[in-house]
């Protein structure tokens, strides 16, 4: 690994409070990349207008700050960067490699014949309409996919081989309701924040080949990925907002870090007294002692 260029990220949505979940892969990310000199950017992931909220957004930098966690520049927020997205799809247009789509997903779910990694498969059903119009602001625009194979290998999970087109099918890069979908946005944002490792959750593994497949068509280039282990309740659940997982409190940050490094199965030596530690101590010692080889190779595991 490169440690002199080394850029990394966190990148949550304001959608609720930050839970344990955040916090682990917030940790993860941070002491990797610290661990290697790098810098640590924050980016909150608000695209998404209809569920996000400016009080989450403040709560969360708040409770990092609590938290001991120091990032690199200004904190950004997606929704001030739409300029960068348009001009992303406006690249794919001039390549001819999206097209306008007036499905439901109703009229998906009736029509598809597969059901692949996200629910139903896109069959296709717009790609040759030729009166919709992609600036038609009532149409999805989705993205022309390929049976090509796309494969990259995860620090953690190991090698990853995905055919987007069987497994996912054309996807969305713009929503009918106007708002720039998730797998554009985070592309265009890591190219031009020159994100060089993304450090993240399992539950976003099947959608790095897609996010693959728009910086080669976009000419970006691809960071190094290692998806951790989603932490999961005893019945199996992600621990999530929708899951009513418990808000991380702040005056026990000292004890939910350590916790978190034990779930990420890293050295705990120096942090079995937390009488006199600070949040930004127990980081500290963490970045030195900081081993991703230690780190289960699955997509879940049981947060105790």
């Amino acid at each position: 690994m490169s440690a002199a260029r080394y850029i990394g990220r966190f990148a949550p949505s304001p959608t609720g409070p930050l839970h344990i979940g955040s916090l682990i892969a917030a940790l993860a990310s941070y002491c990797d990349a610290r661990a290697n000199n790098g810098r640590w950017l924050l980016r909150i992931e608000d695209v998404d207008e209809t569920r996000c909220k400016p009080e989450y957004t403040d709560d969360i930098i708040n409770t990092l700050h609590q938290f001991g966690f120091r990032w690199d520049g200004e904190v950004t927020l997606q929704s001030t960067q739409k300029n960068r997205y348009a001009a992303a799809l406006t690249a794919l247009k001039n390549q001819q490699r999206v097209y306008a789509c007036c499905c439901s997903r109703r009229e998906i779910a009736d029509s598809t014949q597969h059901i692949g990694i996200d629910g139903a498969v896109y069959p296709g059903t717009c790609r040759h309409l030729q009166n919709l119009q992609i600036d038609d602001q009532t149409n999805a625009i989705r993205l022309l996919t390929s049976s090509d194979i796309v494969s990259f290998d995860d620090r953690v999970q190991g090698l990853q081989t995905q055919n987007i087109a069987a497994e996912v099918g054309d996807f969305i890069i713009k929503r009918r309701d106007g708002l720039f979908a998730y797998q554009l946005a985070v592309v265009a944002d890591d190219a031009s924040d020159n994100i060089t490792h993304v450090v993240r959750g399992a539950d976003l593994l099947d959608s790095t080949a897609r996010q693959i497949y728009l910086q080669h068509l976009l000419g970006y280039a691809t960071p190094s990925y290692m998806h951790i282990p989603v932490a999961v309740n005893a019945a199996g659940q992600k621990l999530s907002k929708q899951t009513l997982a418990p808000a991380i409190n702040s005056r026990e940050a000292v004890t939910a870090l350590i916790t978190s490094l034990g779930y990420l199965r890293q050295p705990l030596e120096g942090l079995k007294s937390n009488a006199t530690l600070t949040p930004s101590r127990v980081l500290d010692i963490a970045v030195k002692q900081w081993q991703p080889a230690l780190i289960a190779p699955t997509r879940t595991q049981t947060y105790e």
